[in-house]
Parts: C-alpha cells; sequence; structure tokens
C-alpha cells in the first residue's frame, strides 16, 4: 500500500488516500513512482529520499541485521550526488550498498532513473523562449531552495538542441491536411534581416503557421521561391485563396507570379490609409484619417468606392503624391467589399492585424535577444516561438462567413480563369 499525494493549485498538497500498488509490475510501478515523484515539487525531494531507502532497506534489509535483503548486500557509507526533478538538478545524499561476495557496488535503479533529465530539453526550452536569459538560469532556479541550477553553457546546449527540432518540424510541415482559404504575409525585422512569416486561416477558421523566408527585403525573387515551397509542401489554391498583404511591391508580384488568378488580394488598409497621409501636412491628417476610415467601414463596396473617390477629389487639391499613393491598389484594399464578405470578415480579413498580433507575441520572446549572431540561430527562436504561440491563437472573428468567402472567391476567380482562357486561345 503507497500513499499518494497531488497538488493542488500554488503549492497547495491534498492527500487523496491510498492505492495499492502491490499488484503492479515492479519496472511499471518504478516507472509510475518517477512520474509521480517528477510532479511533486517542492515536495518531491522528501519523496526521492523515501524512495532511496525503501530501495536500500530491500536490497540490504533492516539496519544492524543480518537478515532480509539480497545475500551478502551490505550497506557501504553515504556518497553525495545529484538528480534531475523536472528540469531542475538537485544535490542529493544517497546510502551507497554493496555486494560484499562479488565485491561490486549495487546499483540503485531509482537514483539512476533521476540521473537522466526527464524532457528536461523542452522544458529548459520553454523557459528560455518566454524570457529566461541562459545567463540567468542559476539565479531562476525555482523548484526547491537547494537548487543548484544548471551551467550557461549546459542550458544552451540543451535550447540548441530542442528549437533545431521545431525548426525542422516546422520546415518539414505538410500543408496539404490544412483547408487554407486565406494567406496573410508580412514581415518581422531580425537585425539587419526580415523574416517573412506565412500565416494561413483554414476553412474554419482556425489559424495554422505555414513557414517562414528569411531575407532582406520583401523582394519578389526571394517571396516568389518562398511561395513555391508552400505549395510544394501541399498549399492549395484551386478551391480559391484570399491573399491579404501590406502592400510590398515584391511581395505583390511574387503572388502574381506563384498564384496568377488562382488568388485574389486583400491589401491592408490600414497600411494604404497611413501611406497616404504620410504625404499630408500633419495639421490635414487627422480629418483626412476619420473620412479615410469612414469610407472603408461603409459596408458595400459601391458606397465605400463612391466614398473613396470623394476623398480623392479633395486630396487633389491638397496634395498630388497622396493621390497617386491612394490610386496605387485601389481596387485591391475594397477586395472583401467586391466580395461581398465585407460586413462578417472585414474585422479579421481588412488588415493583417492577425499577423501583427503574431509578431507582438514573437517580440516577447525574441526581442530580448540583442545580438544575433548566425541566421541559423535567428531560424531555430523563430520556428520554436511560432510553434510555441500557435496552439494558443484562436480562430478569428466571423469564421462562421469563411464559407461564403471560398464561395464569393470560386465564383471571381473562375471567372477571371475562363476570360484569361479565352483571351489565350
Amino acid at each position: 500500500m503507497k500513499r499518494v499525494i497531488r497538488i493542488q493549485g500554488k503549492g497547495k498538497v491534498k492527500d487523496v488516500g491510498l492505492r495499492e500498488l502491490d499488484t503492479v509490475p515492479e519496472a511499471d510501478r518504478l516507472d509510475a513512482r518517477v512520474a509521480l515523484i517528477q510532479a511533486l515539487i517542492p515536495v518531491a525531494m522528501e519523496a526521492v529520499a523515501d524512495e532511496l531507502q525503501a530501495e536500500v532497506l530491500r536490497l540490504a534489509g533492516p539496519k544492524h541485521t543480518r537478515t532480509g535483503g539480497v545475500p551478502g548486500a551490505v550497506r557501504w557509507g553515504h556518497q553525495r550526488g545529484s538528480i534531475y526533478l523536472a528540469d531542475q538538478k538537485l544535490p542529493i545524499t544517497y546510502q551507497r550498498v554493496r555486494d560484499l561476495p562479488r565485491n561490486r557496488e549495487l546499483p540503485l535503479p531509482t537514483y539512476q532513473r533521476f540521473q537522466v533529465p526527464r524532457a528536461a530539453d523542452v522544458g529548459l526550452f520553454r523557459k528560455v523562449l518566454v524570457g529566461l536569459s541562459c545567463r540567468d538560469y542559476e539565479a531562476c532556479a525555482e523548484a526547491v531552495p537547494e537548487a543548484f541550477g544548471l551551467s550557461p553553457s549546459s542550458v544552451s546546449r540543451r535550447f540548441i538542441r530542442a528549437s533545431a527540432k521545431q525548426l525542422q518540424a516546422l520546415q518539414e510541415r505538410r500543408l496539404d491536411r490544412y483547408d487554407v482559404v486565406a494567406l496573410i504575409l508580412d514581415g518581422k525585422t531580425f537585425a539587419e534581416d526580415r523574416m517573412v512569416i506565412a500565416l494561413g486561416i483554414t476553412l474554419t477558421g482556425e489559424k495554422v503557421i505555414l513557414g517562414f523566408v528569411q531575407t532582406a527585403t520583401e523582394n519578389e525573387m526571394v517571396c516568389a521561391a518562398f511561395l513555391r515551397e508552400l505549395v510544394e509542401r501541399g498549399l492549395r489554391m484551386e478551391p480559391g485563396l484570399l491573399c491579404v498583404i501590406d502592400g510590398a511591391k515584391g511581395l505583390r508580384k511574387a503572388l502574381q507570379t506563384v498564384f496568377g488568378d488562382s488568388a485574389a488580394v486583400q491589401r491592408c488598409q490600414w497600411h494604404k490609409r497611413e501611406n497616404v497621409l504620410a504625404y499630408l501636412p500633419k495639421c490635414q491628417r487627422a480629418s483626412f484619417r476619420r473620412k479615410l476610415q469612414a469610407a472603408y467601414e461603409q459596408p458595400h463596396y459601391p458606397e465605400a468606392k463612391a466614398a473613396l473617390l470623394r476623398i480623392r477629389q479633395e486630396l487633389r487639391l491638397v496634395n498630388e503624391s497622396a493621390v497617386t499613393s491612394l490610386d496605387e491598389g485601389f481596387e485591391e484594399t475594397l477586395t472583401l467589399h467586391r466580395l461581398g464578405v465585407f460586413g462578417a470578415l472585414g474585422v479579421s480579413l481588412k488588415t493583417t492585424n492577425c499577423l501583427e498580433s503574431l509578431n507582438a507575441l514573437l517580440g516577447q520572446r525574441t526581442d530580448k535577444v540583442d545580438r544575433w549572431r548566425t541566421s541559423d540561430q535567428k531560424q531555430r527562436w523563430l520556428a520554436a516561438a511560432l510553434l510555441d504561440i500557435e496552439p494558443r491563437l484562436r480562430r478569428i472573428r466571423g469564421f462562421r462567413a469563411l464559407p461564403v468567402l471560398r464561395q464569393a472567391l470560386q465564383a471571381e476567380l473562375g471567372g477571371a480563369m475562363r476570360t484569361t482562357g479565352t483571351q489565350a486561345a
């Protein structure tokens, strides 16, 4: 019979009674105890000591007796050592046992099990990722006061191993199992480089990290190669795809090169508005910001386009360069309006905010790094952070209207492809 303890809340311990362990095979029973003990921090040290003492008793019998235990096994002094609990390395003193007739040490299976950091790479990886500097790890050891932590070099090596696995998993992830209806593309700065990230929105509204590419600028050649790589990994365009971008010309050309008439482009309305306002005197920006915002908030395509054309006439009296900026990609800022889904999906897909929010979460994990040494380091950190964030991403607002978006895309893009085919013939 073994008394079982369960932790509840923050450090609260509850005795949940007795559990019969005698019928469980010894190996399975030891694994169950190891798993249980590693969850019992900070009472784990006492539990480990009890397990080691019980093991010594089984091997050498009770103290000051010559009966019980393994024949010829005797206690042989104490030894200082260390064990791992979760990802904490802790000092411990344990009783040695020796087989006198054979003149050899008898190993303690429990002690050997706790010599191996069980899932420590994953635990350390998560702690380093959310802001725990490798150099501060010893000061941040949290399990019990006796913890003396790990060396910075050990933490770094284990984080490299864990993050390299994450990078490989993201780069090799198959995309054909996701029914992607919208693709959001934007970049995040890492020192002198840009990481262009692709975020997919599935037909049921889930957000999926599709991949990223490292580039100095969002140029057509690099972005086109990145998009082709997504297609090779299974990204499907045939059902119709909406691509949301901030207006970078290289990225726009890459979409046209790779996707052609299989995708519709929604230009970020926020970026367009701010680009236009940048040409105006500061005293006029607030007024035109309100007008542009009101125009884009019109629920239907004719009203929104008419309101923008009126603003265009006003801008001609102020700054022709602002008019040129508004004209560039004018229709692509109204794609959701033209498809008839702005009312339901405008909040989520009229801008690149879904990816901007993701970049903010990335910043919490990566902005603390003040020196990026290699490309591999940047990519490992980014992949690890993306996969750590992905499970907590929520479905987009208005996701129930995504099937309607798919139908509208098929109607528009199907007509465009038929027209292109007729002209070619």
